[in-house]
């Protein structure tokens, strides 16, 4: 007995192996001339030593009752590479560390597009910037995609130098804001992506946090009732996963065929979302076909097809042959038909639609449903919109929607975020908001909160947190709900130590992923350049309403940031408003005064306020002479 005991002693010791967050890893960047945290776990009681090659001072402390260890170690000036060894009853050495510059960088879709592109989404020149991409002291860190119902001690990822082949599937936002910093600064640049596409604001934030706000108690508090029973419901899980998933992959179900027999099928009137259509709690995968008379004059021709957003995700056929995929429930889709395909007469399309929550289906404008002659345009083609034969083929499990979703409140923070802190970092850079379009009320609440929630749980203080404010693009509704989240995001600049860069000019409303992130990239930069490292002569914004004065029958209004001055770029001031005592606004005079724009308009004789790019796709001219363009606003808010 003795002997096996010692055996099993001897064994468990030599077994006992400290673990560490992904990120503090091989290849990793340390921020500079910080008190950096290392943690990680042990044995309880096991002595830690972390000791850095750039002074090999070791800093040492037992791990707790738990296993669990943190210390902190003083970084130098950025360099490098240097090792971090972390000593217990085994040692861990860590190579090719570099001091430098450290940022988190979040949000959805636009900041997760990677430099490669994706269907329907690209960035541009991203051949050619992929090839030049060789800076291998940029580190790139991606955390892998998770949904929690608690924070998380731990995330996945791996951290890679920046080269063509690391650079193409990371975020192209994230790589053109860190190249633009270390052009500058000339030190090691550290980037931590962390996002997800198609997500809310919510999501991000913790549960403390968004109970202050009260907005999504209902959905906290159902949250918090089945977390004690997390071990029965993904038991539950693993079998409507195995079925999703057999269900998600494409099986040979001949409904794209021209000659399936679908006389049994339901119609649904496009575009809509099933919700409105008489399933207001369906989920999962929903099959359309519709027949379509080409002309003969068509036949042998290329076609385009657009079929406006579908949410979440299509697979799209035309006679029988895939002729698009696209994921992303905010993304129009537009594809191309090759000529062999089309023949005189019926011609079939079918569209298999994946649902992963929350609304569904094919529900854009009417006029966006179009088929017609590649290289002409849409106004010459046939419409699709109308009644189209459905199939529901597979229902989501309610309780996997409420897991998996990672739209609840919460559950990326928890998943995503959590695990990342205390990691040392200079600050964070965010875009996101289109998902909380509909809800700028909300969002100007929501944002700062989430903001604030951020650098509370860091310690650092009023971190820098600079983000993107979302780009023209047609979202419905009354054509100006964008226009209310900019301006939401606008207000959260009376929040210390932030900033903004303003995208009106670089957006493409044919496409809610913008192309130009070269230029995203590079405006996030320069607010960091001239605030956060103290760079002169910098312009890193383009003007911000200040505030406005009535006199007669004219507004004046004062900017912040005309750096040079004021101008109109590309021809004369639009996009301005004005609006007398009963608040309806007409179209405005604008012209440039030095540093101000007065607005006036003959049917406003006694004018109250003014408003400025207020459209979901307005594309101002109003510029400072840095080239930098100014926010929409409201002086109502």
């Amino acid at each position: 007995f003795l002997l096996t005991f010692t055996c099993l002693s001897f064994f468990l010791a030599a077994s006992a192996k400290i673990t560490l967050p992904a990120f503090i890893a091989d290849n990793m960047v340390l921020q500079q001339q910080a008190d950096d945290p290392i943690w990680g776990w042990a044995d309880p009681g096991e002595l830690i030593t972390v000791e850095g090659s750039w002074n090999n001072h070791p800093v040492s402390i037992k791990a707790d009752a738990q296993g669990a260890f943190m210390l902190k170690i003083k970084t130098p000036k950025a360099g490098g590479p240097y090792t971090l060894t972390i000593k217990g009853q085994r040692t861990i050495v860590l190579h090719n560390v570099m001091i430098g510059e450290v940022w988190v960088c979040s949000g959805q879709s636009n900041m997760e597009l990677p430099m490669q592109g994706w269907p329907g989404a690209h960035v541009l020149n991203s051949a050619q910037e992929i090839e030049q991409a060789n800076y291998p002291n940029i580190r790139l860190f991606t955390v892998n995609r998770d949904i929690a119902l608690s924070p998380q001690k731990t995330c996945e990822g791996n951290w890679s130098a920046c080269n063509p082949k690391s650079v193409a599937p990371f975020s192209a936002t994230a790589y053109f804001f860190g190249r633009s910093l270390y052009q500058k600064l000339k030190v090691p640049i550290g980037l931590i992506v962390s996002c997800w596409g198609g997500t809310v604001a919510e999501a991000w934030t913790s549960n403390r946090a968004l109970r202050d706000l009260g907005d999504f108690d209902s959905m906290l508090n159902k949250l918090d009732s089945i977390r004690p029973f997390m071990k029965e419901i993904e038991a539950k899980d693993k079998i409507y996963d195995a079925a999703w998933k057999k269900a998600s992959v494409y099986i040979n179900t001949q409904y794209e065929k021209t000659d399936f027999d679908d006389h049994d099928w339901r119609i649904m009137n496009l575009p809509t979302i099933w919700e409105k259509a008489g399933y207001p709690d369906l989920d999962g995968i929903v099959w359309f076909r519709e027949k379509v008379n080409i002309p003969a004059s068509w036949v042998g021709k290329p076609l385009e097809m657009g079929l406006g957003p579908i949410d979440d995700n299509d697979i799209t056929w035309f006679n029988g042959t895939k002729v698009g995929a696209t994921e992303g429930w905010l993304v129009s889709r537009a594809y191309k038909i090759p000529g062999d395909l089309v023949k005189a007469g019926e011609n079939v399309i079918a569209v298999r639609v994946t649902d992963l929550g929350g609304n569904g289906g094919i529900y854009g404008q009417k006029e966006m449903l179009k088929i017609y002659p590649a290289g002409t345009s849409p106004d010459q083609g046939i419409g699709l919109a109308g009644g189209w034969k459905y199939k529901i083929a597979f229902v989501r499990h309610s309780t996997s929607l409420i897991t998996q979703n990672p739209n609840n409140p919460t559950v990326l923070y928890n998943g995503m975020m959590a695990p990342l802190i205390p990691f040392a970092v200079r600050g964070a850079i965010w875009y996101q908001g289109e998902s909380n379009v509909g809800r700028a009320k909300q969002y100007a609440k929501l944002f700062p909160m989430m903001i604030n929630d951020w650098r509370r749980r860091w310690k650092e203080g009023d971190f820098p947190f600079y983000f993107v404010q979302i780009a023209p693009y047609p979202y419905g509704g009354n054509g100006m709900q964008s226009a209310a989240l900019r301006d939401a995001q606008r207000t959260t600049l009376r929040l210390p130590n932030t900033g903004m860069a303003v995208t009106l000019d670089i957006g493409d409303t044919t496409n809610i992923h913008p192309a130009n992130k070269q230029e995203v990239g590079r405006r996030l930069a320069l607010w960091a350049l001239a605030n956060t490292y103290g760079r002169k002569g910098i312009v890193y914004s383009g003007p911000l309403y200040q505030n406005m004065e009535i006199e007669g029958n004219k507004i004046f209004i004062s900017f912040k940031y005309v750096d040079g001055g004021l101008m109109a770029k590309g021809g004369g001031l639009n996009n301005f408003e004005i609006a007398g005592d009963d608040g309806k606004f007409v179209h405005a005079h604008a012209k440039i005064s030095r540093d101000k724009v007065i607005v006036s308009s003959d049917a406003i004789l006694h004018p109250k306020a003014a408003r400025y790019g207020w459209s979901d796709t307005a594309e101002p001219h109003l510029f400072n002479k840095a080239g930098l363009p100014a926010s929409s606003f409201s002086t109502k808010n």
